[in-house]
């Protein structure tokens, strides 16, 4: 597989870097198994012949257009976690080589890969309308109401629809790496996961904060912070709506504009995020922790905190 990783100016160097890492960890790592498959191919490129990364570092790089000849090209993320200056940037006149290569390349066919705030790049191109995609879960309020023609799932840690592949928050670029490793050998894939210690993340949903992502709105904030004194509570998103000064169907709205779900999925998240707290940081039993969130068996907190989580009760205790 010929690997064409984007350098442009402002790239985010640990993305870069990981990229770079992971492909030439599984070229040195390829020759340990009894029938080695073919060599990544990678090559660096950009619009100049060197690129200052976010963090000001110069790197060298061969010409955009050795893209044409790429069986994959991979974007790594821009160093900025400001959304406003994220947006304004990715739309604006110094991202229009990176928007109109991946344009191109796209429409030749070729896949295209990105991690972080460098899927904004490939909305931003067009190339993920119709198409499912993840992002990094704080950014994602954001990204929906900018490119409302694209599925999002930020809860996902790498998607592949169409053609395109996405994964999730800044170290989500190891994740991206390895699946585009995955592709060619998942046996190389294992070994160098192992190597580096990465531990298989198939969700980002363990890392999501919601109230973070309820900041991004006024009315979802608003519901964020009734909801949460309520939580041990049978709640009634009608009430909520009364006691926040606004209709049922405009905080439905809000919510689903804003988070992708309704509001009550919203307050299972909230429900799970107390109740994983309290796990890691009291020695309550499962099943008063379970009524101090609202549940009143255990048995359905240990089911939901394995969906939402993707981790057993007694692992988060264990943290």
């Amino acid at each position: 597989m010929r690997v064409a990783v984007l350098a442009y100016d402002g790239v985010f160097d640990s993305g870069l870097a990981a990229l770079l890492d992971v492909l030439a960890g599984a070229n040195a790592m390829r020759g340990e198994l009894p029938q080695p498959p073919p060599a990544w191919d990678v090559s660096t490129i950009g619009f100049r012949r060197r690129i200052r990364t976010g963090a000001g570092h110069l790197v060298q790089t061969l010409p955009a257009g050795a893209a044409e000849g790429a069986d994959l090209l991979v974007v790594p993320a821009l160093a900025e976690r400001r959304p406003d200056a994220l947006i304004a940037h990715v739309s604006g006149p110094d991202a229009l080589p990176v928007r109109r290569l991946v344009a191109a390349t796209r429409a030749a066919g070729v896949p295209v890969a990105s991690a972080c705030t460098g899927t904004f790049l490939l909305a931003e191109s067009g190339i993920l309308d119709g198409r499912r995609a993840t992002t990094s879960w704080w950014l994602a309020p954001y990204f929906r109401k900018r490119y409302p023609a694209v599925t999002v799932d930020e809860s996902r840690m790498v998607t592949t629809s169409e053609g395109v592949t996405t994964a999730g928050a800044a170290f989500g670029h190891v994740d991206l790496a390895l699946a585009v490793v995955r592709t060619g050998s998942p046996a190389v894939a294992d070994l160098v996961a192992r190597y580096l210690v990465v531990d298989e993340r198939p969700s980002q949903a363990a890392y999501t904060i919601a109230e973070a992502l309820a900041q991004s709105d006024p009315t979802v904030a608003a519901f964020e912070r009734w909801a949460r004194v309520h939580l041990d509570e049978p709640l009634s998103i009608a009430e909520g709506a009364r006691a926040i000064g606004v209709s049922e169907r405009t905080l439905q709205r809000a919510v689903s504009r804003t988070l992708g779900k309704s509001p009550l999925a919203f307050v299972r998240d909230l429900r799970v995020e107390r109740a994983a707290h309290l796990l890691r940081t009291t020695g309550l039993p499962l099943d008063v922790i379970a009524r101090k969130v609202g549940y009143e068996h255990a048995n359905t907190l240990r089911v939901l905190l394995r969906e939402r989580t993707g981790e057993t009760a007694s692992a988060l205790r264990g943290r």
